[in-house]
């Protein structure tokens, strides 16, 4: 994800770039409000911001690669005096430490994960070009941070809402707990003043995120806590859907499903990334499931839950993965039909255990099993697309199609933003934010296209 944001001019002026996931995406929001409550305006363009702030993802090598090009198109702009300062905040800088200074040594400030309160001494730094001190680092804490007072980046009608932070999961693949720590809960009284804050701001819908949250409570409450919250945010005037993220395959117990199956607001969605199906796999990749376990849970959900679209997440070429093992997961694929998912190839980290297992696998044949596994699932998922022609289903406006003239561009509740597909709707006086049952007419490959029947509830 990268988004830049807008406002008038005044100085000091700054411009910002958000990589990454909706929880970077989260922080950026909040760097956003911090600033701009600190004296400083936001401008559209880098070109004469007295300082550019590259909000990072350190994920995984794609990732760091994206996140360098931007700084590097940032400091290129800095040398022709088009930029005053650059400043590097998020996954990347806390991953790298003062070794990103030596990789790329123009940047002005780097600010970890957990140094984002303090963004406005970090600019008032590069501003003054004091650089004695070209870091800023904090531990992570005990409490989990607030995130209210953001400066949205998403449209007004949607916004992230994030529960917690770090993640004890000791997944072999997996840098989220070097560089995030472990797991923290938000206390449920703070998640629904942030909550309410976003409604009142114009949001319809909250998409509940973190690194893990069918673990939310365990830290602070001793036992999971997520089936409460919901019902407890299903209370919040103003929002109209809930949609849950990242939801680990443990946890989720009775209390979870009737909750996910009963509560109004919250939609028959479920993000699950499962990573693989093949036991040795999964042992190897430390997820603790087996498949027994998996397929036991996804039947549940399926039986529990009325028309529950669910997106999961697979890794092909993990270290070790014979073509038998790969050919199981395919077969799984076909088998499970998940409505949405994706495919990563492994991603060789060296500050991960799964670094120091042996017969890594060359990138060709990592790359071969991701093509062939999306498209046993391209078959699945449009299939489903094509079943849904001839139904009617509500859907909440995002804004114009840029790609067709008079239509508009929605989403489903089997649909969340950036990662999904989306419907497209042809129909007159559309506003953004707004509830529209529509006819669904025709699939478009993973997409919808509809006819819009009249107003949503």
């Amino acid at each position: 994800m990268d988004k830049k944001c807008t406002t008038k001019s005044a100085d000091p002026t700054f411009a910002f770039v958000s990589l990454g996931c909706p929880k970077n995406l989260v922080d950026s929001e909040r760097m956003l409000g911090k600033l701009v409550q600190d004296g400083y305006t936001l401008v559209p363009d880098a070109r004469g911001a007295d300082v550019v702030v590259i909000n990072t993802c350190g994920f995984i090598e794609s990732a760091r690669q994206e996140s360098l090009g931007v700084i590097r198109e940032m400091l290129a702009r800095k040398e022709q005096g088009e930029v005053g300062a650059v400043v590097v905040a998020g996954c990347l800088a806390e991953r790298q430490g003062q070794a990103l200074l030596d990789e790329v040594p123009g940047i002005d400030q780097i600010v970890g994960v957990f140094g984002r309160e303090e963004i406005s001494t970090v600019l008032d730094r590069a501003r003054a070009q004091r650089n004695e001190q070209r870091y800023l680092f904090r531990p992570a804490p005990v409490r989990a941070l607030e995130d209210t007072a953001r400066l949205r980046i998403t449209p007004r009608h949607y916004a992230y809402l994030k529960i917690s932070e770090g993640c004890d999961r000791l997944c072999t693949f997996c840098a989220i707990p070097r560089m995030r720590g472990k797991h923290v809960t938000k206390p449920i009284e703070e998640v629904l003043r942030e909550a309410r804050e976003l409604a009142q701001d114009g949001v319809r819908e909250l998409i509940v995120v973190g690194q893990d949250t069918t673990y939310y409570g365990m830290d602070l409450y001793g036992r999971p806590r997520l089936a409460e919250l919901l019902r407890e945010l299903d209370q919040v005037q103003g929002i109209e859907w809930i949609r849950l993220l990242y939801a680990y395959p443990m946890y989720i117990g009775d209390e979870l499903l009737e909750t996910l199956a009963t509560t109004r607001k919250v939609l028959p969605y479920l993000d699950m990334p499962l990573q693989h199906i093949n036991d040795r796999m999964l042992k190897r990749m430390q997820r603790r499931v087996n498949r027994r376990e998996t397929e036991g849970l996804v039947a549940q959900l399926r039986e529990r839950i009325p028309g529950l679209a669910m997106r999961t997440t697979f890794i092909v070429g993990f270290p070790g993965e014979t073509e038998a093992e790969f050919e199981e997961l395919r077969a799984y694929v076909r088998e499970a039909r998940f409505e949405r998912a994706g495919v990563f190839t492994y991603s060789h980290e060296r500050d991960t255990p799964a670094a120091r297992l042996e017969d890594h696998l060359p990138e060709e044949v990592k790359l071969d099993r991701r093509d062939r596994l999306m498209q046993a699932q391209q078959a699945v998922a449009f299939e489903w697309s094509n079943a849904q022609v001839g139904k009617e289903m509500e859907v909440l406006l995002d804004g114009p199609d840029a790609d067709m003239p008079q239509h508009f561009l929605a989403r489903g509740p089997q649909d969340a933003p950036d990662i999904d597909a989306v419907v497209r709707i042809k129909g007159k006086n559309l506003t953004p934010g707004d509830f529209v049952r529509v006819k669904i007419t025709a699939a478009d490959g993973y997409d919808l296209v509809g006819r819009a029947l009249g107003a949503g509830w």
